[in-house]
């Protein structure tokens, strides 16, 4: 199990630096704020410093604090849901499937998981300039 999810690590980290998009989202403008491994580091572990590959775990009814990302592919090792609160936008809620890839612009934002089960994703961002 843990060699797939190397796999999986190296595979994501390969099309978030190649630029692959693998699912367009709503485009939202990229804010200034704060990484999300300094803004929150009890829900996100960084696990390759070259690469900025992250791990979110939030447990039912935990929230991160606002933060941002750069151009970011995600993989939901544990989906459920989550209320979103982009900086720039109003907040929405989404269900997110075990497994689901998906790819996102540069954006700002908050999450909560508002499900009864914990929520865990690798996140790959592109390498911030």
């Amino acid at each position: 199990m843990k060699e797939r999810k190397n796999k999986i690590l190296v595979q994501l980290s390969k099309l978030a630096v190649s630029g692959m998009v693998l699912v367009n989202a709503t485009n939202l403008n990229a804010g200034d704020g704060t990484a999300a491994h300094i803004s929150s580091p009890e829900h996100y572990q960084k696990i390759i410093e070259n690469e900025h590959v992250l791990k979110m775990m939030l447990k039912p009814g935990q929230s991160d604090r606002s933060h941002s990302h750069a151009n970011e592919t995600v993989y939901f090792e544990q989906g459920g849901k989550l209320k979103i609160t982009p900086s720039e936008s109003d907040s929405f809620e989404v269900t997110i499937q075990d497994g689901h890839v998906m790819w996102h612009p540069a954006w700002s934002h908050q999450v909560t998981n508002t499900g009864d089960t914990e929520v865990i994703a690798i996140i790959v961002e592109q390498k911030r300039q």
